[in-house]
């Protein structure tokens, strides 16, 4: 039996074996946490907030609290099967704030959706929220005829 089939399953021991262009970090033994991105430093990357907010932005350093600071940073905007970027430039997150964290992959193409103007994606923005904002109104009266009450404020302020 070899050393190495012998040897016992960590995390961190795969997390080497995936590093492709930080060799010289010393990975090896370290917890897993806020310092395994080290090796993500100047990737694009996407950043999910917990407002519902996505920013895609150059990871350019990282603390132990998990803030980030992104460089060339773009706000992404959905509405439907449509978006809009709109440039933020550099953008420090701090870390209770991100809920999602991934490096983009640029070379795929997704043709489901499609790219619209900051203006027209604003507005579309507005619309969805409006109507979203009326369908709460029309819940929250039926929740009050049957004698229960609707906290709108906490639906609306944090999605995760």
């Amino acid at each position: 039996m070899s050393t190495e089939n012998s040897k016992s399953f960590t995390p961190s021991r795969i997390f080497k074996s995936r590093r492709d262009s930080h060799d010289d970090l010393p990975i090896e033994g370290w917890p897993m946490g806020t310092a395994t991105l080290l090796t993500e430093i100047d990737k694009k990357m996407m950043v999910v907030l917990r407002d519902n907010r996505t920013l895609i932005g150059y990871l350019r350093s990282i603390d132990q609290f998990g803030n980030l600071a992104l460089h060339q940073t773009i706000e992404r905007i959905y509405v439907g099967s449509k978006y809009g970027d709109i440039p933020r430039g550099i953008f420090i997150v701090r870390g209770e704030n991100a809920v999602l964290l991934g490096e983009l992959d640029q070379t795929r193409d997704v043709g489901l959706i499609e790219q619209v103007s900051v203006e027209e994606i604003l507005n579309a923005q507005r619309r969805e929220q409006e109507a979203k904002q009326e369908k709460n109104k029309v819940l929250a009266k039926a929740l009050r005829e049957r004698g229960l009450s609707f906290v709108n404020d906490l639906v609306q302020e944090d999605q995760f």
